[in-house]
């Protein structure tokens, strides 16, 4: 399933690699390849590619990982498809499905 893509820069998926062990949990539940190690750490290498499924934070057995799992942006998605445009969340309101916009702390 690698390559596939959501929506861009709105997924709660967040990684303290100062708590990664290295046990390579996170890369082996991610269903879309989002982690890697390197130097004996997990990293993020394809955010966008997140689900939000939740396995990750789920099977981290440091707390290293945290994400909203759910549905994602799943309704911005379908409208995007039934308007004919590219998905976005500006349909959502800020909580649940996505977080909300503005710059970054």
């Amino acid at each position: 399933m690698l390559g596939l893509r959501y929506l861009r820069d709105v997924v709660t998926l967040e990684l303290r690699e100062e708590l990664c062990n290295g046990c390579r949990m996170c890369l082996e539940v991610c269903p879309h390849g989002v982690f890697a190690l390197r130097q004996k750490r997990a990293v993020i290498v394809d955010r966008d590619a997140c689900m939000e499924c939740g396995a990750c934070a789920r099977n981290c057995p440091e707390g290293a990982v945290t994400v909203r799992s759910g549905v994602g942006c799943a309704i911005g998605i379908l409208i995007g498809a039934w308007r004919g445009t590219e998905p976005n969340c500006d349909c959502c309101p800020p909580d649940p499905c996505c977080p909300p916009k503005g710059p970054e702390p």
